[in-house]
């Protein structure tokens, strides 16, 4: 979504709270300029009862789809009986079952040994303890991070940022990380490890040995850049090569976005740090995890903590989350079907653009097209929005529309949301046929 729209591009003859109150730091609700007071499912409504369609579900938060009946049940059911809301990381029944769940669906069937460390409730806040744990790990202090990758605007997660518009706010110089290129960032003919390679182990390069390299294996907010499993395999065996710990930011593309649980499973590898956030509680409620290899837990107590780790409401709907949709492949598989669908849907809007330049981007159900300009993208989103479709930008340049559909969509409502996109894009095509500026970089 694009940030960077101006203080000035506010109504001023608005004269709602909003606007006399909300800090002017708001982006989305300068796309979707309603009040919102229902939803359910991958439906929206704002107060006057007007229906959207969720193509952005929280960013990626809400996989399951807003006030999911299998988990407001069961939190419903959790404080009616007056259970534990706030147990700062002391034992609670809830928790106990979310790790028995996370455990037995997750980690035991992939065959994998992590520890489960919680940290405060957001995304930034797990990635800032995976860091510090690396770098306590190893004693080293350089973090390579990837181009268009986007970890969080926490200080520590900003440095591992590459936005260039969320590192300005930081009001300080952004150090201890290393920028390298992601994979296709130089272009299909350039191998980005043998780069990485080559910087890491050339002495004068200027490139401290790392204690950890982070990565995403699709890139959400940086224009849904997918690495391939090929790419991903051989930055696993780098880092194992040189004593490397590797994290997975699996933030907004874990718990099944690209199709399978973790998004990088396919590739075969394990990381040796996983962060997960904003669809783990499957309800929109704040809860971040780090996984951690078991040899790597050397924490001592309390040397990361937060107030707010461990949130008991979030442990309840992420276990029912993953006993409702994990038990088996079914809903797995579910996804990459509709993976399928969407990319074909996507790639006949690409085809029907004719001398209008459009690539497709992502993987599974976090894909998206790649227009000429942000310009372009911003109108398509508007001209969706119009349609009572709620899509976002994503990418460097806002230049790619990004579909974050919800994982449990019907069928129905993923043609008819589909099908607003594909009337968007012909329109502000055609537009752009008669407009320069829509198709060309100044």
């Amino acid at each position: 979504m694009n940030p960077l729209a101006a203080v000035s591009d506010i109504d001023d003859s608005d004269t709602s709270i909003f606007a006399r109150k909300e800090s002017n730091v708001q982006t989305y609700a300068r796309s979707f300029p309603v009040v919102f007071g229902k939803a359910q499912g991958a439906h929206l409504y704002d107060v006057d009862g007007k229906k959207y369609i969720d193509f952005l579900a929280g960013a990626g938060t809400l996989n399951y789809g807003h006030n999911n009946p299998e988990l407001k049940k069961k939190l419903l059911e959790y404080i009616e009986a007056d259970g534990i809301a706030h147990g700062l990381d002391m034992h609670t029944d809830a928790k106990e079952q979310f790790l028995e769940a996370l455990d037995e669906l997750i980690l035991k069937p992939r065959k994998l040994d992590y520890m489960v460390q919680f940290t405060g409730p957001t995304g930034a806040n797990a990635v800032e303890a995976a860091m510090k744990l690396a770098r306590k790990v190893t004693g080293r202090h350089n973090i390579i991070s990837f181009t268009n990758g986007f970890h969080g605007v926490t200080m520590g997660a900003l440095s591992a940022t590459g936005n260039g518009h969320h590192r300005g706010g930081a009001g300080l110089p952004l150090s201890g990380v290393t920028r390298m290129p992601f994979a296709n960032y130089l272009g299909e003919d350039v191998d980005t490890i043998d780069v990485l390679e080559k910087m890491v182990t050339d002495p004068s390069s200027g490139v401290d040995m790392p204690a950890a390299v982070i990565f995403e294996a699709v890139q959400g907010e940086g224009g849904l850049n997918a690495a391939s499993m090929d790419w991903i395999k051989k930055l696993a065996a780098f880092c194992k090569r040189h004593d490397i710990l590797l994290i997975s930011d699996d933030i907004q593309a874990g718990c099944g976005r690209t199709g399978t649980f973790f998004s990088w499973e396919p590739a075969g590898i394990t990381p040796d740090i996983v962060t997960l956030s904003k669809s783990l509680s499957g309800y929109g409620l704040p809860f971040a995890i780090v996984l951690i290899s078991s040899e790597l837990d050397i924490w001592k107590p309390g040397e990361h903590n937060g107030t707010f780790r461990g949130n008991n409401h979030a442990f309840v709907t992420a276990t029912a989350a993953l006993k409702t949709y994990w038990k088996d492949d079914t809903f797995a598989k579910s996804v990459r079907e509709k993976g399928e669908y969407i990319t074909k849907r996507l790639e006949a809007i690409i085809a029907k653009a004719g001398a209008i330049e459009l690539k497709l981007k992502g993987r599974g159900m976090m894909q998206g097209i790649e227009c000429p300009t942000g310009e372009f993208a911003s109108e398509v989103t508007s001209r969706c929005f119009k349609e009572n479709l709620i899509i976002e930008t994503a990418g460097p340049n806002d230049e790619v529309v990004k579909c974050l559909i919800p994982l449990i969509i019907d069928q129905e409502t993923l043609e008819e949301g589909l099908d607003i996109l594909e009337r968007a894009f012909a329109e502000v095509v055609q537009i752009a046929g008669r407009k320069k500026h829509l198709v060309s970089v100044a």
